[in-house]
């Protein structure tokens, strides 16, 4: 045992700081081991509220967990203290003696020295060599060792790469690149006025001895989203070959000021070297897998080193590079392409530069000649977790494959997934979920208090503003409990022909974190700030529908013929709280997927995306499921709030506890061009077509069965939901920095004592369109109470069709007046220009003419569903504060007489009803009633 040994033990904790734990070895003398010291928040699920107060330096335990990176060195490890007395699992202090074992039975003792600073963090060059005299972009990314708001970060960077404001770009905790003279102005995202940054973060750049400083501050980093700050330097080129060093300190702000040193991990090497280093081999980054023949035999490679093309040959070794031959290829312009490679085979290819500057070979690149086998990987039958994350981290050390499942059952914890990495399940293949999935994640916030009060008048969620773990379900802010877990990724796919179960090992409750450690995982996909994300069966050209004498869907052939081939469709089952919970991602195609093909049980929502953007949806089946199947939202789970927009939704088919599609209820920014065609609504105990924005959030643009997304197969149908369409506004403001009080007031004669948002504007919702709908058996329906189906039989609730704005009480009605004015001084939320053309609602009917006189309550704090607003005075459609409404050759009619109007408009300005067929009332002739509207146009 020696020094070095110790620092290549030390040098591994590479993945332990990138998860925010933080490295606290300082520095490795020769009989001297220095260690950090200081403090800071981490709250696991289990921590006490007024216990996440922790010291952030090494106890005897974490320090040989780091001894222990390697695997050996743990067993001859002895901590004792001045008195010789042996430590265990208690703090360090300066004085104490590491005594080491060797093999041969000989004993080194290090003398440990404490320092009060910040726990080490990790500076990282995502390509640590680059070619002399080439020209290109330089990429580093550093993750602080601990969480810490108003935090400081600097760079000491060598001159030669040239900083400047203008060609240089961050990205500060996954918010997205921006100029460096633009962090100042970057968006915070939707924040209420009791969050205290304004900024980003501000930067500057100076110079020093040693070269470029480059100074980040007022950076909030308690969020851990992967890298803190990933820094771009454009167009760089560095004409001296050499090792140019760059390091990296940071300064916390809380619980107290720390500094760290800028050793170990926060120095980073770039290599510049006389030879071609760029060598790359092309990669496919399409969100739709097609495979043929060719797939995996034919290869494209390129480079930005300027050589000769007549200079250049490809080389390539079959026996892990012992060997090398050359390999005849097409070339161009820093390009070349290869076919008719062996298949099945691991290559190694480099290039060999003839003459010229850079004579010699280049960087080496590998690449596997087919799908790769998980078998060899795996052992036991128990668990083969992590012979299958050893096969996806191959896979991704060599640039990226396809990792094959073939027919039989594998049993996992968590996978993680890994950039350019493809699982691919065939027929026959089942992918089980097993207990003792990862851990929820450590976090700065507790969010214990919050998951113990959740009704719609407690202040837990708002008690801190800037706490952005209380701002929506707690199954949305952990991530790593997951059966499939991937973080700052680009390409993925999980596709193919076989099944992927959470078998009962994936819970759907709320209170998951209450539950055993073993059982907290909750997610089968959790996707976090990735781009590029695929997940389904072989993608198919045809359109989905369904057959409902067979109750099965079916493809529809080029004849119109129903093809029930479902073989090549991805099963998934018993999925937990989400199948998928894809936050902060872009570029998203699900597809081909049958959900609950053998167990319906277990399984809540479908697919949540959470501030994605540029999502592909098409061709789902759902059996059953208790929550949305297609949800688009946008909530403060990454610590800061993301728009979202460019939804492609088609050929949607399913039963639901819930809502077939939604928007919202997490709505802290916008959402914004969402187009659905052809939705197939079997059974849904809320709404078969439901927005609603709750937290501020502007929803625009949203189109069903308008042919955006392709021609238009057939009609959309709606069977036994609740509610049709439930188009709403609340304001329940679950923002960061939000605050809200409560308050007593009247409405229409009921008392209310409930929260209201004081700081946060009400969100707005327009431009929605609605086609070619048919509607009919309108009731709670859904087979998720057990029965496929139960008919009516006139205890299941129903309601009309919803169009609601919101409005905040008077000041006259609440006690003691109101405090505030929202930000906008606009107190009434109205949805504006909403269009229905072509819809036929049947309703059941039988509701009294007293029912006419019913008002329904304005939405309260946390309500979004149509059965918050009890039963409304008409029958065919209910609208309230809206401006802009067009109904155009629409139908309202019901089985049984109904004494409701056929449409009451309250507060609605500006409305265009043509051609429009009701039933009329029973025992009154008002078809539509109008209460406090104006403009009301109507013609035949």
């Amino acid at each position: 045992m020696n020094k070095w040994t110790l620092v290549s033990g030390i040098l591994l904790l590479g993945a332990a700081v990138a998860k925010g734990q933080g490295n606290p070895v300082v520095q490795i003398k020769r009989d001297t081991i220095v260690l950090d010291k200081g403090t800071t928040y981490r709250f696991t699920v289990d921590t006490p509220e007024d216990q996440g107060l922790v010291s952030a330096g090494a106890d005897v335990f974490g320090l040989f967990q780091v001894l222990n990176s390697k695997g050996d060195l743990l067993p001859g490890c002895i901590v004792r203290n001045k008195q010789g007395e042996i430590k265990t699992g208690t703090e360090l202090f300066t004085g104490d003696r590491l005594q080491i074992k060797a093999k041969n039975g000989r004993v080194q003792s290090y003398f440990i020295e404490v320092r009060k600073m910040a726990l080490g963090g990790l500076l990282v060059f995502d390509t640590p060599e680059i070619t002399r005299g080439t020209r290109g972009d330089v990429l580093f990314s550093y993750t602080a060792g601990q969480r810490s708001p108003k935090a400081r970060v600097q760079f000491y960077i060598p001159a030669e790469l040239g900083v400047t404001l203008e060609n240089t770009s961050v990205n500060v905790i996954g918010r997205g690149f921006v100029k460096l003279k633009d962090l100042s102005t970057q968006s915070v995202g939707r924040v209420g006025s009791a969050y205290p940054y304004q900024k980003v973060g501000e930067v500057r750049i100076s110079k020093d001895a040693s070269g470029t400083v480059l100074l980040f501050s007022g950076l909030d980093l308690r969020p851990a989203n992967g890298p803190d700050l990933k820094v771009r330097i454009e167009n760089v080129c560095l004409t001296k070959t050499g090792d140019y060093q760059l390091k990296a300190v940071y300064t916390t702000a809380q619980p107290e000021v720390l500094s760290s040193t800028g050793t170990g991990a926060e120095i980073a090497v770039l290599k510049v070297r006389n030879r071609v280093a760029d060598f790359v081999r092309v990669l496919d980054r399409g969100l739709h897998y097609k495979e043929d023949q060719n797939s995996y035999t034919r290869l494209s490679f390129k480079w930005r080193s300027a050589v000769p093309q007549k200079a250049v040959q490809l080389m390539q070794s079959l026996d892990h590079g012992k060997s090398w031959k050359p390999l005849a290829a097409k070339f161009g312009e820093g390009a070349a392409e290869v076919k008719a490679l062996l298949p099945g085979r691991l290559y190694k290819f480099r290039l060999k530069i003839l003459s010229g500057e850079y004579k010699g070979f280049s960087n080496v690149v590998s690449f596997y000649s087919g799908k790769m086998d998980v078998g060899p990987f795996i052992s036991g039958t128990e668990d083969h977790t992590d012979g299958i994350n050893k096969a996806v981290d191959f896979l991704n050390r060599i640039g990226g494959g396809t990792l094959v499942f073939k027919k039989g059952d594998y049993r996992v914890r968590t996978v993680h997934l890994k950039s350019n990495v493809y699982l691919y399940l065939e027929k026959g293949a089942v992918i089980r979920a097993i207990k003792g999935a990862d851990a929820p994640e450590t976090t700065w916030f507790s969010d214990r208090k919050y998951r113990s009060g959740l009704s719609p008048t407690d202040i837990g969620p708002y008690a801190d503003p800037e706490n952005y773990m209380t701002k929506q379900d707690v199954g949305h802010h952990y991530f790593h409990n997951a059966m499939f877990f991937g973080e700052r990724l680009d390409n993925v796919k999980i596709i193919g022909a076989g099944m992927i179960t959470g078998d009962g090992n994936l819970v759907n409750g709320d209170k998951v974190m209450n539950n055993a450690p073993d059982s907290r995982a909750d997610k089968m996909f959790s996707l976090k700030l990735c781009t590029n994300l695929e997940i389904g069966g072989m993608e198919r050209e045809e359109d989905l529908w369904y057959d409902e004498e067979k109750d099965e869907p079916y493809y529809i052939g080029k004849n119109g013929e129903k093809l029930f081939e479902d073989d090549q469709m991805l099963k998934i089952e018993r999925a937990g709280h989400f199948v998928l919970l894809a936050t902060g991602t872009d570029y998203i195609s699900v597809h081909d997927t049958y959900f609950g093909k053998e167990h319906t049980t277990n399984a809540r929502d479908i697919y949540d995306f959470m501030a994605c953007n540029d999502v592909w949806v098409k061709n789902i089946y759902s059996k059953v499921s208790s929550d949305d199947i297609v949800k688009p939202g946008s909530d403060c789970a990454l610590g800061f709030t993301r728009p979202a927009s460019h939804y492609k939704v088609r050929n949607v088919i399913g039963d639901t506890n819930c809502n077939l599609f939604q928007i919202g209820s997490e709505t802290a920014d916008d959402i914004t061009n969402v187009c659905v065609d052809n939705i197939y609504v079997l059974g849904a105990n809320k709404a078969g077509f439901s927005i609603s924005t709750n937290d501020g959030g502007h929803i625009s643009d949203v189109h069903l069965n308008c042919g955006h997304t392709g021609p238009l197969h057939s009609r959309s149908k709606m069977y036994r939901a609740m509610a049709p369409f439930f188009i709403s506004i609340s304001n329940r403001g679950r923002i960061i920095g939000a605050e809200v009080g409560r308050y007593e007031f009247t409405e229409n004669g009921k008392q209310h004592d409930e929260l209201l948002v004081k700081n946060v504007n009400i969100g707005q919702v327009e431009g929605i369109h609605l086609k070619h709908i048919d509607v009919s058996e309108v009731y709670s329906g859904s087979s998720y109470n057990g029965t496929r189906w139960k008919r009516f039989d006139g205890s299941q609730p129903r309601s009309t069709p919803i169009v609601a704005g919101y409005r905040l009480p008077d000041n006259a009605v609440v006690k003691g007046g109101l405090d505030f004015k929202l930000p906008n001084g606009k107190h009434i939320g109205y949805i504006r220009n909403i269009s229905f053309e072509d819809v036929r609602v049947l309703v059941k009917g039988g509701n009294p003419a007293s029912d006419t006189s019913n008002v329904c309550p304005e939405l309260g704090v946390g309500q979004y569903n149509a059965s918050n607003l009890k039963v409304q005075p008409s029958y065919g459609l209910w609208a309230r504060h809206v401006a802009g409404l067009s109904l155009k050759d629409c139908s309202f009619r019901f089985e049984k007489p109904d004494g409701r109007y056929a449409i009451m408009l309250e507060d609605v300005r500006g409305a265009k009803l043509f051609g429009i067929q009701t039933d009329p009332p029973a025992g009154q002739r008002v078809l539509i009633r109008e209460k406090n509207s104006s403009d009301i146009l109507t013609q035949e």
